[in-house]
């Protein structure tokens, strides 16, 4: 029988009150103040009965009508609260209410999520926006290395402790479970929970990009404040940091950055751990008081070494040993074969103690040994890592590889150099131009991959779209370091003590730079092995590019020294020739 209309209109009266008191409630919860929400879920401040204090509840905003799903999901919340670090809030409490998902977590003393704390004030320097990232980084990595994704992070899924820190609460959320169970395996290499794998944790990631991409530009990506909707646009509109912003971007933040919301996933970051570790170079670079580029180093330096010997350092020890009567250029010759060699004995030598012998900063092989001896040569290769050093086959063959590389472009530029000019400082300031990557390949051997990568062109992202011009490497270092390999150079080469005339020396010629002929020796040593390096490059086109390409820098160079295509063909082979006979000798 149909109700009365005195039954159907008296709720409606008491109905505001009823309402609000629904919507302040969620299951035994009593919901006091709204900290923030996304597209996903609600943050609240609430106050839980049973036990009588406040505390912070992330309620799932779409149900789930699927039984099955819902216990899973309330299963994956609850192995996610298993997990204890320093940048993650543990929850106390999983479950589900009327088919939606929900996570209960202690209020900690202090603290206010970055919805609240932003609502008072506008993000601060990029230096310190940069460091929320790290830290939420760094429990993402966390996270995703145990398997589990965080699902929604936002301003109300992260918040600010008392001591300034960012901490992530709220982790597996629906969706986000990213691998098998323990319990669980498979042989299959595409299993279906790989992708979501790879998925979930790709998003909590690129949720932080965009994160940062407001804090830097105070506006968010896409003019959309929802992430995860902007995370979901990322395929198919462009995000790039704007030139007009609030307060001045270096280039490797900017790089970083970009990468970070790339709308190419090849070129995105590999996952949490890579992009915590290109933030953390880039502060570590802008902190100029912990020691600027050099500060990347410094740790790995001390254990490893500046980079090992190459192969057959034990044989050429005793070689020297045997050389007591033999000419200064033959001892000199059997330095040159090595670089790191040749770099140990000029940072040795160039220390406050010995560098005191000379009027200036040594800057060759030869004057090193002039200085120090055979003995001090002895000395010098001693402290040497065997080869490689701590590095797997593949990166071993990789900076191999780097290191061949570096010693053709010093043969190239003997072979170049004007008469009247010393050979052997060409030879030195040639592979001292490939000081910054060789560094790389030794200490920074998954970086380097990474870099490499980035620089290769790309398929286009869709169907009939150009083919994706690869990153220069400079470009390519500062998305993946934070800091160009240059740059590194040439705080290495100041931390060893090089004088300034070698400094100057290793810096490449800038290609956008017409090329005239010096007025100092430094400056003619800078030119011919910029010629011999960029020479190189030449030769590394491909087959049908490589005549353009020569014709370039023969043209580029051809006032200064005189070059030609067929006079740097000629150079090149003369090199060669060279370099294999080292390594004949070597083998031997």
């Amino acid at each position: 029988m149909p109700p009365s209309n005195a039954s159907t209109r008296a709720p409606s009266v008491a109905s505001p009150r009823a309402a609000a008191a629904v919507a302040r409630t969620f299951g035994r919860f009593e919901l006091r103040e709204l900290m923030g929400r996304s597209s996903q879920s609600m943050a609240w401040l609430a106050h839980d009965p049973q036990v009588r204090q406040d505390v912070w509840l992330l309620i799932a905003r779409q149900p789930m009508d699927d039984r099955h799903e819902l216990a899973a999901a309330v299963d994956n919340l609850r192995r996610a609260a298993r997990l204890e670090h320093p940048r993650l809030l543990q929850a106390v409490e999983s479950g589900a209410h009327g088919g939606r998902v929900y996570v209960v977590c202690d209020r900690p003393q202090g603290a206010v999520t970055l919805a609240q704390h932003l609502s008072q004030r506008k993000p601060g320097a990029p230096v310190e926006v940069v460091g929320w990232a790290i830290d939420a980084l760094e429990g993402l990595a966390y996270l995703h290395d145990a398997g589990y994704a965080h699902g929604d992070v936002g301003l109300h899924t992260l918040f600010v402790a008392r001591n300034g820190r960012i901490q992530a609460w709220g982790s597996g959320m629906p969706g986000s479970r990213t691998a098998p169970s323990p319990d669980t395996t498979t042989d299959d290499p595409e299993d279906p929970i790989a992708a979501r794998r790879h998925l979930a944790s790709d998003r909590d990631v690129l949720a932080i990009g965009l994160l940062l991409y407001a804090w830097i530009a105070h506006a968010p990506a896409l003019d959309e404040p929802d992430v995860p909707s902007a995370v979901d646009r990322l395929g198919q509109d462009i995000v790039r940091l704007p030139w007009s912003l609030p307060a001045p971007v270096s280039d490797a933040l900017r790089a970083i950055l970009n990468r970070a919301t790339d709308r190419h996933e090849r070129r995105r970051y590999l996952g949490a751990r890579s992009l915590e570790r290109a933030l953390s170079g880039w502060r570590q670079v802008e902190s100029a008081d912990r020691g600027g580029p050099l500060a990347l180093l410094l740790d790995r330096l001390r254990v490893n070494g500046h980079l090992p010997a190459l192969p057959g350092l034990a044989q050429r020890v005793v070689q020297l040993s045997r050389m007591e009567t033999r000419r200064l250029d033959e001892l000199t010759d059997v330095v040159l074969e090595d670089p790191a060699l040749s770099f140990e004995l000029l940072r040795s030598v160039n220390s406050a103690s010995i560098g005191l012998m000379a009027d200036d900063g040594v800057t060759t092989v030869r004057r090193a040994i002039q200085l120090i001896g055979l003995t001090g040569v002895r000395r010098a290769a001693s402290t040497l890592r065997a080869w490689p050093g701590p590095l797997r086959d593949g990166a071993a063959e990789r900076l191999d590889k780097a290191m061949r590389r570096a010693c053709l472009a010093g043969h190239l530029a003997e072979v170049l150099v004007p008469a009247g000019l010393d050979a052997e400082g060409a030879l030195i300031a040639a592979q001292l131009q490939h000081l910054g990557r060789l560094v790389t390949y030794y200490h920074f051997p998954d970086e380097a991959v990474q870099i490499r990568q980035l620089m290769q062109p790309g398929p286009p992202l869709r169907e009939g779209d150009p083919v994706t011009p690869g990153l220069s490497e400079d470009a390519a270092a500062m998305a993946v370091l934070g800091v160009d390999l240059q740059s590194m150079a040439n705080a290495l080469a100041r931390h060893w003590g090089l004088d300034d005339s070698v400094q100057e020396t290793m810096l490449p010629l800038p290609l956008n730079q017409t090329v005239v002929a010096p007025h100092t020796v430094d400056g003619w040593l800078r030119l011919v092995s910029s010629c011999a390096n960029e020479t190189l490059q030449a030769f590394d086109a491909p087959t049908g590019a490589q005549p353009r390409a020569l014709a370039q820098v023969a043209n580029r160079y051809a006032r200064a020294l005189g070059t030609s295509v067929d006079i740097l063909k000629q150079a090149y082979l003369d090199a060669r020739e060279k370099l294999s006979r080292h390594l004949q000798i070597k083998a031997a």
